[in-house]
């Protein structure tokens, strides 16, 4: 049985989250085309949206973002997460090894989360991910949680059909789940231009929930040699275990 859910509770949230998704402001008609929502009840929910400076609203009041108050939020939820610290250590520890750029994210139904990102000093366009979500299927990040389900899991837990971000994104279901098979055997995914162009992607799950719900990733070239690729492979294997271990040793669940 699904839980009943207040209405204007539930609509105020599909509001910012559609903001937050959208790159640019939206206007009332745009939100209204993305939400379904009455244009009446959505006017009023605006207004008090922007009184309250969750929202953010142009001079002439034509188009909308996301407010400040959205911004602390967020903030709040990292600062009480006892394991962030940790991770961002073990961030730090794994670009220092591989020069690559590192991330700690957690699975988020079909998306996964980005709570910290350590960039290579090498990169030269640095996409802020410290907050975005991106669905699962098309990152390495969000592949090895996802093979911490089941196949019937993940069949129920994935929209139909599957986004497509690249030419190389699995959009076919069965394909997915051979892969994810093969992440459950061999303890890491790896991805290679599925969510970005010229970018490759290995990651681990962190073992210290059931099922896990973060992982710890390196992004790299899509070029690197399959040694320079299995080089950095053991060390996000060897970093992230130590994570796992220290966030059980201290009892962080």
């Amino acid at each position: 049985m699904e839980p009943q859910l207040v209405k204007s509770a539930e609509r105020t949230v599909r509001i910012l989250e559609t903001l937050a998704a959208s790159h640019e402001t939206l206007t009332l008609s745009e939100l209204q085309q993305h939400t379904g929502f009455p244009r009446s009840s959505l006017h009023a929910l605006m207004r008090t949206l922007v009184e309250l400076n969750w929202v953010e609203t142009d001079s002439a009041r034509s188009s909308f973002g996301i407010g400040p108050h959205a911004l602390l939020t967020g903030t709040a939820y990292l600062d009480k997460d006892p394991a962030l610290p940790l991770a961002q250590e073990t961030l730090e520890d794994l670009r220092a090894e591989t020069g690559q750029t590192a991330h700690f994210a957690r699975r988020d139904e079909a998306h996964v989360l980005y709570l910290a990102t350590r960039e290579s000093r090498e990169a030269h366009h640095v996409i802020p991910r410290v907050g975005r979500r991106l669905p699962a299927h098309v990152t390495a990040l969000g592949q090895v949680l996802l093979a911490q389900l089941t196949d019937d899991e993940v069949a129920a837990l994935l929209p139909d059909p599957l986004q497509s971000i690249t030419k190389h994104t699995f959009t076919d279901p069965a394909k997915l789940i051979g892969e994810l098979d093969q992440v459950r055997t061999r303890g890491w995914a790896y991805e290679r231009e599925q969510g970005t162009p010229g970018v490759a992607c290995v990651a681990v799950a962190v073992d210290y929930r059931i099922p896990a719900t973060d992982a710890i990733s390196c992004s790299m070239p899509a070029g690197l040699s399959p040694a320079e690729v299995e080089k950095i492979t053991d060390a996000v294997v060897k970093h992230t275990r130590k994570l796992a271990a220290t966030l059980r040793r201290e009892g962080i669940r």
